[in-house]
């Protein structure tokens, strides 16, 4: 996920999609800014959100994003409340009705506020936002259709409405009488300004142009929000929700759970892979498309899921969907991600774990045996040389380990916690050795 964008009724999926690539999410409730960062969006764009009978967004939670350096654009609409209470915290602020409500020119929520219909029909717009009648008022008073106190006249009477039964043919019925009533009438059909959808598509452009400068960073982190009580509480909600069981899935987890030995070591699996994700999710990684394609073609070879019937027959036995397929595989990667920049601290840790699993004495054995017979045979004269190593590749390969030779020789080196290529082929060349000198196979354990 690159980009995610808000919106409901100030303007639609369609045209936000004429602007920028991005996921387009309803109008935001609490948590969902969350929910957004924590699933790795670059950029963020809040629109449209929930005034009332819904929790509205929370300003922790866009602080929250903001310290994980995730760009968070507001605009228009609630983005543009959030945003003028967060600009000196480093939210991006777009439009005029922003700059009003940061400069103090408005300060009431019900400016913005509009009611809509459903999801169903687009969350389409019931009546008018108050910033888009002043605006309005504003451009027809530029054009001399009306005069400054016909204009605060229209504006008073929109102010005092409810924003529910703010409707220009409800507003203008109480000036059916005025001269210049029926005049506005004709031209508020082509003069009327959507200020809000205007704003919007400002920040769209803006978003675009800060995904399109390539950057592989988004801004600097900002220092960490507090983790009150309710933040704590929230986090826990929108985990829960993140992690809750289908019933086959528990079904799964119950018959694992009867072979100790089994759960044991699944679990312990799961844990690095969860606090893989975590680091490499507060670290700001995503996964770029080529290593999801690189993940799938390993893991689909791996099951020999050759065909795409046979692959289609994998994801209907493991319970998942193409795009659920295609999330799962994204974490594999960014879980894998982690692993190369700390192995150079992983040392000590996989010695302790070779000790409790009982394979360090093993493979020690072995190490001092080829040591031994090494020491015995007449030194190679130099480093590997670029002509023996893709006979070498070969060897180790498709002859010893049966596979096929990486197609990302180095994204495999790393994996395996190889600093460089003449480290690895020098240490394929010393088994090569070894083997045709022993005429016996490495251990299968030697390499779990």
């Amino acid at each position: 996920m690159t980009a995610v964008v808000f919106a409901g009724p100030t303007i639609g999926s369609e045209e936000v999609a004429a602007y920028i690539e991005a996921s387009v999410l309803p109008p935001a409730a609490q948590g969902d800014i969350y929910r957004a960062a924590r699933q790795g969006a670059k950029a963020i764009g809040l629109i449209d959100g929930y005034f009332e009978g819904v929790p509205s967004v929370w300003h922790k939670e866009i602080l929250w994003a903001l310290e994980r350096g995730i760009a968070v654009f507001g605009s228009a609409s609630m983005g543009a409340l959030r945003a003028a209470e967060l600009s000196s915290f480093g939210m991006i602020g777009v439009g005029s009705i922003f700059e009003a409500y940061a400069n103090g020119s408005i300060i009431d929520d019900d400016e913005v506020a509009v009611l809509h219909g459903p999801a169903e029909i687009g969350f389409a717009p019931l009546s008018e936002p108050m910033v888009s009648i002043r605006a309005t008022v504003a451009r027809a008073e530029g054009d001399a259709v009306l005069d400054a106190d016909q204009a605060a006249a229209l504006l008073d009477a929109a102010k005092m409405r409810f924003y529910q039964h703010r409707v220009w043919d409800q507003i203008l019925a109480e000036f059916q009488a005025a001269p210049w009533c029926d005049g506005f009438k004709v031209w508020l059909k082509s003069g009327r300004v959507d200020a809000k959808r205007d704003d919007a598509r400002e920040m769209l452009a803006q978003m675009a142009a800060y995904l399109n400068e390539g950057r592989e960073t988004g801004p600097a982190p900002r220092p960490k929000v507090e983790r009150t009580l309710a933040w704590q509480t929230l986090v826990r909600r929108i985990e829960a929700e993140a992690h809750r069981l289908q019933a086959e899935d528990r079904q799964v987890l119950d018959e694992l759970r009867l072979n100790p030995e089994r759960y044991e070591d699944f679990r312990t699996r799961a844990l690095l892979r969860h606090l893989a994700l975590q680091e490499a999710r507060n670290s700001g990684r995503t996964a770029e498309r080529e290593t999801l394609a690189a993940q799938m073609s390993a893991h689909r070879e791996s099951l020999g899921l050759f065909s795409s019937s046979s692959l289609r027959r994998w994801l209907d036995d493991n319970g998942l969907s193409a795009a659920a397929y295609e999330d799962w595989l994204g974490d594999a990667a960014l879980a894998g991600s982690v692993a190369g920049p700390l192995n150079g601290q992983l040392a000590p840790h996989l010695l302790a774990e070779l000790r409790q699993a009982g394979a360090y004495a093993g493979l020690k054995s072995r190490a001092m045996s080829k040591e031994r017979y090494l020491d015995a045979q007449d030194p190679p004269s130099g480093p590997v040389t670029e002509q023996e190593r893709l006979p070498l590749a070969v060897w180790y390969f498709e002859t010893l380990l049966q596979r096929d030779i990486p197609d990302r020789l180095d994204e495999y080196l790393e994996s395996i916690g190889c600093r460089s290529r003449d480290e690895f082929f020098e240490l394929i060349r010393q088994e090569f050795m070894y083997h045709q000198g022993c005429k016996t196979r490495p251990e299968q354990k030697s390499r779990e």
